[in-house]
């Protein structure tokens, strides 16, 4: 996607399928259809994701990951010092997780989300030490 291009979010969220009843050992396969990559960001990428359910945890090493709620709301776990934090995001708030910070989202009504993310992305099914 050209970055001199204007992007509709709401249309692109039709061309993907909400997933239901995601959860940390869900896979990529499976979720495929629920994410769309909009355009890079940077050293990021802009993503939309559909699902309802609850995410592996995840951390980002290389830097700071954007998370922007579209529609829905979902519960964003951290994961600091072996101590869980929960923030609660609701249709047009944002969170800025830190970099290399271990986080999941627990979303069991249904999400529509717009992600910036640096990759690599680490992923873990069990809670982090």
């Amino acid at each position: 996607m050209s970055k001199s291009t204007a992007i509709s979010i709401k249309h692109r969220f039709t061309q993907v399928t909400r997933f239901e009843n995601r959860t940390p050992e869900s896979s990529n396969e499976q979720m495929q259809d629920a994410f769309i990559k909009l355009a890079d960001f940077d050293q990021s990428a802009i993503y939309l994701t559909h699902y309802s359910g609850y995410s592996e945890w995840e951390r980002h090493p290389a830097g700071d990951e954007l998370v922007q709620v579209i529609e829905g709301e979902t519960r964003l776990v951290l994961l600091n010092a072996g101590e869980e934090s929960k923030h609660t995001l609701m249709p047009g708030e944002f969170f800025v997780v830190p970099q290399g910070v271990w986080h999941r989202f627990e979303s069991p009504k249904g999400l529509k989300v717009l992600t910036i993310t640096p990759p690599p992305t680490e992923h873990s099914i069990v809670k982090p030490q």
